[in-house]
C-alpha cells in the first residue's frame, strides 16, 4: 500500500509538472518563414498564429498562387518548429510513455 501511495504522489506531481509546462508553451513563440523571410509567421507553443508578415515586393496581383504557396510554406515551417518545441518541453516528462494524442 505504501508503494501505491508513493506512485500516486509521483503521478500527481508529473501531472502538475506537465500542466505547468503546457501552460508555459503558450508564452513561447517560434517564427516560420519562406523565401528568405519574404513571408514570416509567428506562432505560439499552442499552435496559435499570432503574427503574419508579408514583404510588399512579394505581393503580385498577377501571381496570387505564389503568395499562397509562400504563406503555406511559412506556416508549415512554423508548425514544424512548434512540434520541436513541444517535444523539447514535454518530452522530458513523457520519455518512455507512448500515449497517442497526448498533446
Amino acid at each position: 500500500m505504501k508503494n501505491m501511495n508513493q506512485l500516486m504522489k509521483q503521478a500527481k506531481k508529473l501531472q502538475e509538472d506537465m500542466s505547468k509546462a503546457q501552460e508555459a508553451l503558450g508564452s513561447m513563440t517560434v517564427t516560420g518563414s519562406a523565401s528568405g523571410d519574404a513571408v514570416t509567421i509567428q506562432m505560439n507553443g499552442h499552435r496559435k498564429v499570432e503574427v503574419v508578415k508579408i514583404k510588399p515586393e512579394v505581393v503580385d496581383p498577377e501571381d496570387v498562387e505564389m503568395l499562397e504557396d509562400l504563406i503555406l510554406t511559412a506556416l508549415h515551417d512554423a508548425n514544424q518548429k512548434v512540434e520541436a518545441l513541444i517535444e523539447e518541453q514535454m518530452g522530458k516528462y513523457t520519455r518512455g510513455l507512448n500515449i497517442p494524442g497526448l498533446f
